[in-house]
């Protein structure tokens, strides 16, 4: 089963610039996860599965009270705690959108991607 958390909305402060950790922006965030078909099948109850909700809290704990310079660290984070919390969970995969970014020029957002398997 892949179990999709689309377009999240976050009020962090991360960020190479002071000024982006001073003031903070909004994150967008995608996040997927994957589990074995062999448990799927035995799904009859919310403690047979990983709990969305829970997933969600720490997703949303990391982007709103921790701090970090790059999205990649911070992507890397989520990926890392996440896993570590659900191991029914075999892959993950985020995606975190910063929609302003100081840049010099004409820029939508920027994105990053990443994704991990269960070692």
């Amino acid at each position: 089963m892949k179990l999709h958390l689309n377009k999240m909305v976050f009020y962090g402060y991360h960020g190479v610039h002071p000024e982006e950790r001073k003031l903070g922006q909004r994150f967008i965030v995608n996040f997927c996860y994957q589990t074995k078909k062999k448990h799927d099948i035995k799904i009859n109850n919310l403690t047979d599965t990983v709990d969305y909700t829970k997933v969600y809290d720490i997703i949303k704990h990391i982007l709103e009270e921790k701090e970090f310079h790059l999205l990649e660290v911070c992507a890397n984070t989520l990926l890392d705690s996440v896993l570590a919390k659900f191991p029914r969970i075999i892959h993950a995969k985020v995606n975190i959108q910063k929609p302003s970014v100081p840049i010099n020029g004409s820029l939508n957002s920027v994105e990053i991607e990443m994704e991990r398997n269960r070692k």
